[in-house]
Protein backbone atom coordinates (compact mmCIF):
# COMPACT_ATOMS: atom_id res chain seq x y z
CA UNK A 1 0.00 0.00 0.00
CA UNK A 2 1.12 3.55 -0.69
CA UNK A 3 1.80 6.22 1.90
CA UNK A 4 -0.41 9.29 1.81
CA UNK A 5 2.42 11.61 2.93
CA UNK A 6 2.80 13.44 -0.35
CA UNK A 7 3.25 17.06 -1.39
CA UNK A 8 0.37 19.43 -2.01
CA UNK A 9 -1.41 19.28 -5.35
CA UNK A 10 0.54 22.25 -6.75
CA UNK A 11 3.86 20.57 -5.97
CA UNK A 12 2.75 17.24 -7.48
CA UNK A 13 1.56 19.11 -10.60
CA UNK A 14 4.90 20.88 -10.96
CA UNK A 15 6.84 17.66 -10.45
CA UNK A 16 4.74 15.79 -13.01
CA UNK A 17 5.21 18.61 -15.53
CA UNK A 18 8.98 18.43 -15.06
CA UNK A 19 8.91 14.63 -15.41
CA UNK A 20 6.98 14.87 -18.68
CA UNK A 21 9.54 17.30 -20.04
CA UNK A 22 12.41 15.09 -18.85
CA UNK A 23 11.16 12.05 -20.80
CA UNK A 24 10.31 14.23 -23.82
CA UNK A 25 6.62 13.45 -23.68
CA UNK A 26 5.68 17.07 -24.40
CA UNK A 27 5.72 18.57 -27.88
CA UNK A 28 5.15 22.16 -29.01
CA UNK A 29 4.66 22.74 -32.74
CA UNK A 30 2.72 25.98 -33.41
CA UNK A 31 3.99 26.28 -36.98
CA UNK A 32 2.67 22.82 -37.94
CA UNK A 33 -0.26 22.07 -35.61
CA UNK A 34 -1.19 18.58 -34.51
CA UNK A 35 -4.62 17.25 -35.41
CA UNK A 36 -6.34 15.68 -32.40
CA UNK A 37 -8.94 12.92 -32.54
CA UNK A 38 -11.67 15.51 -32.01
CA UNK A 39 -10.62 17.30 -35.20
CA UNK A 40 -9.01 20.14 -33.28
CA UNK A 41 -5.83 21.77 -34.48
CA UNK A 42 -3.42 22.08 -31.57
CA UNK A 43 0.11 23.47 -31.19
CA UNK A 44 0.71 21.09 -28.30
CA UNK A 45 0.74 17.33 -27.93
CA UNK A 46 1.46 15.16 -24.94
CA UNK A 47 2.28 11.45 -24.90
CA UNK A 48 1.55 10.09 -21.42
CA UNK A 49 2.01 6.55 -22.73
CA UNK A 50 5.76 7.10 -22.47
CA UNK A 51 5.44 7.09 -18.68
CA UNK A 52 5.20 3.30 -18.59
CA UNK A 53 8.76 3.00 -19.94
CA UNK A 54 10.38 4.96 -17.09
CA UNK A 55 10.01 2.95 -13.86
CA UNK A 56 11.09 5.59 -11.33
CA UNK A 57 8.95 8.32 -12.88
CA UNK A 58 6.08 5.88 -13.40
CA UNK A 59 6.19 4.91 -9.73
CA UNK A 60 6.17 8.54 -8.57
CA UNK A 61 3.25 9.42 -10.86
CA UNK A 62 1.20 6.51 -9.57
CA UNK A 63 1.92 7.54 -5.99
CA UNK A 64 0.68 11.01 -6.93
CA UNK A 65 -2.43 9.49 -8.52
CA UNK A 66 -3.21 7.45 -5.42
CA UNK A 67 -2.72 10.45 -3.16
CA UNK A 68 -4.83 12.66 -5.42
CA UNK A 69 -7.81 10.34 -5.60
CA UNK A 70 -7.82 9.37 -1.92
CA UNK A 71 -7.56 12.99 -0.84
CA UNK A 72 -10.30 14.02 -3.24
CA UNK A 73 -12.67 11.08 -2.82
CA UNK A 74 -11.75 9.13 0.31
CA UNK A 75 -10.07 5.87 1.22
CA UNK A 76 -12.99 3.43 1.08
CA UNK A 77 -15.00 4.86 -1.81
CA UNK A 78 -14.17 2.30 -4.49
CA UNK A 79 -14.53 -1.42 -5.11
CA UNK A 80 -12.85 -1.64 -8.52
CA UNK A 81 -10.42 0.36 -10.66
CA UNK A 82 -11.20 0.43 -14.40
CA UNK A 83 -8.86 1.30 -17.25
CA UNK A 84 -10.06 2.42 -20.64
CA UNK A 85 -8.75 0.79 -23.81
CA UNK A 86 -5.88 1.10 -24.42
CA UNK A 87 -3.81 3.77 -22.72
CA UNK A 88 -5.68 3.53 -19.43
CA UNK A 89 -5.08 -0.19 -18.94
CA UNK A 90 -1.51 -0.17 -17.57
CA UNK A 91 -2.28 2.78 -15.29
CA UNK A 92 -5.39 1.03 -13.97
CA UNK A 93 -3.26 -2.00 -13.08
CA UNK A 94 -0.70 0.16 -11.31
CA UNK A 95 -3.27 2.24 -9.44
CA UNK A 96 -5.31 -0.82 -8.44
CA UNK A 97 -2.15 -2.28 -6.95
CA UNK A 98 -1.46 0.96 -5.06
CA UNK A 99 -5.01 1.05 -3.67
CA UNK A 100 -5.27 -2.69 -3.00
CA UNK A 101 -8.29 -3.06 -5.30
CA UNK A 102 -9.40 -5.37 -8.12
CA UNK A 103 -8.99 -4.14 -11.69
CA UNK A 104 -11.09 -4.36 -14.84
CA UNK A 105 -10.68 -2.83 -18.26
CA UNK A 106 -13.23 -1.48 -20.67
CA UNK A 107 -13.22 -1.71 -24.45
CA UNK A 108 -14.31 1.16 -26.64
CA UNK A 109 -16.96 -1.19 -28.01
CA UNK A 110 -17.86 -4.89 -27.58
CA UNK A 111 -15.21 -7.11 -29.17
CA UNK A 112 -17.70 -8.70 -31.58
CA UNK A 113 -16.94 -12.37 -30.94
CA UNK A 114 -16.86 -14.91 -28.11
CA UNK A 115 -18.83 -13.41 -25.21
CA UNK A 116 -19.00 -10.09 -27.07
CA UNK A 117 -17.73 -8.51 -23.87
CA UNK A 118 -16.98 -4.83 -23.47
CA UNK A 119 -15.82 -5.14 -19.88
CA UNK A 120 -13.01 -7.59 -19.09
CA UNK A 121 -12.53 -8.83 -15.55
CA UNK A 122 -14.98 -9.26 -12.67
CA UNK A 123 -17.26 -6.37 -11.76
CA UNK A 124 -20.02 -7.21 -9.25
CA UNK A 125 -23.43 -5.61 -9.65
CA UNK A 126 -23.45 -2.23 -7.93
CA UNK A 127 -19.65 -2.04 -7.66
CA UNK A 128 -18.27 1.47 -7.12
CA UNK A 129 -15.83 1.95 -9.96
CA UNK A 130 -13.00 4.46 -10.36
CA UNK A 131 -12.24 5.01 -14.05
CA UNK A 132 -8.71 6.06 -15.00
CA UNK A 133 -7.25 7.33 -18.25
CA UNK A 134 -3.80 8.62 -19.07
CA UNK A 135 -5.23 11.98 -20.14
CA UNK A 136 -8.50 13.66 -20.97
CA UNK A 137 -9.28 16.70 -23.07
CA UNK A 138 -13.05 17.26 -22.88
CA UNK A 139 -14.05 13.91 -21.35
CA UNK A 140 -15.60 12.28 -24.41
CA UNK A 141 -13.56 9.09 -24.39
CA UNK A 142 -13.80 8.71 -20.62
CA UNK A 143 -17.58 8.83 -20.80
CA UNK A 144 -17.53 6.07 -23.43
CA UNK A 145 -16.08 3.86 -20.69
CA UNK A 146 -18.22 5.30 -17.90
CA UNK A 147 -21.42 4.71 -19.88
CA UNK A 148 -20.41 1.08 -20.55
CA UNK A 149 -19.71 0.46 -16.87
CA UNK A 150 -23.00 2.00 -15.83
CA UNK A 151 -24.88 -0.03 -18.43
CA UNK A 152 -23.33 -3.18 -16.95
CA UNK A 153 -24.50 -2.33 -13.43
CA UNK A 154 -21.49 -0.45 -12.07
CA UNK A 155 -21.62 2.87 -10.23
CA UNK A 156 -19.26 5.60 -11.41
CA UNK A 157 -19.02 8.87 -9.51
CA UNK A 158 -15.29 9.57 -9.91
CA UNK A 159 -12.78 9.61 -12.76
CA UNK A 160 -9.00 9.97 -12.70
CA UNK A 161 -6.88 11.48 -15.47
CA UNK A 162 -3.14 11.65 -14.91
CA UNK A 163 -3.12 14.68 -17.19
CA UNK A 164 -6.05 16.99 -17.84
CA UNK A 165 -6.06 19.66 -20.54
CA UNK A 166 -8.00 21.97 -18.21
CA UNK A 167 -8.90 24.49 -20.92
CA UNK A 168 -12.39 23.50 -22.08
CA UNK A 169 -15.54 24.72 -20.33
CA UNK A 170 -17.28 21.92 -22.24
CA UNK A 171 -15.32 19.40 -20.18
CA UNK A 172 -16.44 20.91 -16.90
CA UNK A 173 -20.06 20.82 -18.07
CA UNK A 174 -19.77 17.22 -19.30
CA UNK A 175 -18.46 15.91 -15.99
CA UNK A 176 -20.93 17.97 -13.96
CA UNK A 177 -23.90 16.85 -16.07
CA UNK A 178 -22.66 13.27 -16.03
CA UNK A 179 -22.42 13.16 -12.23
CA UNK A 180 -18.69 12.44 -12.20
CA UNK A 181 -15.99 14.25 -10.22
CA UNK A 182 -12.74 14.37 -12.20
CA UNK A 183 -9.45 14.09 -10.34
CA UNK A 184 -6.15 14.92 -12.04
CA UNK A 185 -2.50 15.62 -11.31
CA UNK A 186 -1.31 18.15 -13.89
CA UNK A 187 -2.65 20.38 -16.67
CA UNK A 188 -1.24 22.26 -19.63
CA UNK A 189 -0.84 25.38 -17.49
CA UNK A 190 1.71 23.58 -15.28
CA UNK A 191 3.52 22.18 -18.32
CA UNK A 192 3.72 25.64 -19.89
CA UNK A 193 4.97 27.11 -16.62
CA UNK A 194 7.72 24.49 -16.48
CA UNK A 195 8.72 25.23 -20.08
CA UNK A 196 8.90 28.94 -19.35
CA UNK A 197 10.85 28.48 -16.11
CA UNK A 198 13.39 26.19 -17.78
CA UNK A 199 13.52 28.33 -20.97
CA UNK A 200 12.80 25.24 -23.06
CA UNK A 201 11.36 27.23 -25.97
CA UNK A 202 11.63 30.77 -27.27
CA UNK A 203 9.09 33.30 -26.06
CA UNK A 204 7.31 33.45 -29.43
CA UNK A 205 6.54 29.72 -29.29
CA UNK A 206 5.42 29.94 -25.68
CA UNK A 207 3.19 32.91 -26.48
CA UNK A 208 1.53 30.96 -29.29
CA UNK A 209 0.91 28.04 -26.98
CA UNK A 210 -0.50 30.35 -24.32
CA UNK A 211 -2.85 31.86 -26.93
CA UNK A 212 -4.12 28.34 -27.63
CA UNK A 213 -4.67 27.62 -23.94
CA UNK A 214 -6.58 30.89 -23.53
CA UNK A 215 -8.89 30.26 -26.51
CA UNK A 216 -8.36 26.70 -27.84
CA UNK A 217 -11.31 26.47 -30.22
CA UNK A 218 -10.65 29.89 -31.73
CA UNK A 219 -6.99 28.94 -32.19
CA UNK A 220 -8.04 25.63 -33.76
CA UNK A 221 -10.46 27.29 -36.19
CA UNK A 222 -7.83 29.80 -37.30
CA UNK A 223 -5.37 26.98 -38.00
CA UNK A 224 -7.63 24.67 -40.03
CA UNK A 225 -9.21 22.67 -37.21
CA UNK A 226 -12.74 22.41 -35.83
CA UNK A 227 -14.34 25.40 -34.13
CA UNK A 228 -16.39 23.37 -31.65
CA UNK A 229 -16.09 20.08 -29.84
CA UNK A 230 -18.45 17.18 -30.53
CA UNK A 231 -21.18 16.92 -27.93
CA UNK A 232 -21.46 13.13 -28.00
Amino acid sequence: MFSNSFPDRSVMAELMARMLWEIRAVHFRPEEPYRLASGMASPVYIDCRKLISFPRIRSAIMDFAAATVTRGAGFERFDVVAGGETAGIPFAALLADRLGLPMIYVRKKPKGHGRNAQIEGHMPEGARVLVIEDLTTAGGSMFTFIDAIRAAGGVVEHGMALFYYGIFKEAEARFANGGVKLHHIATWREVLAAARAEKLFDEETLASVEAFLDAPLAWSASHGGVAELPTA
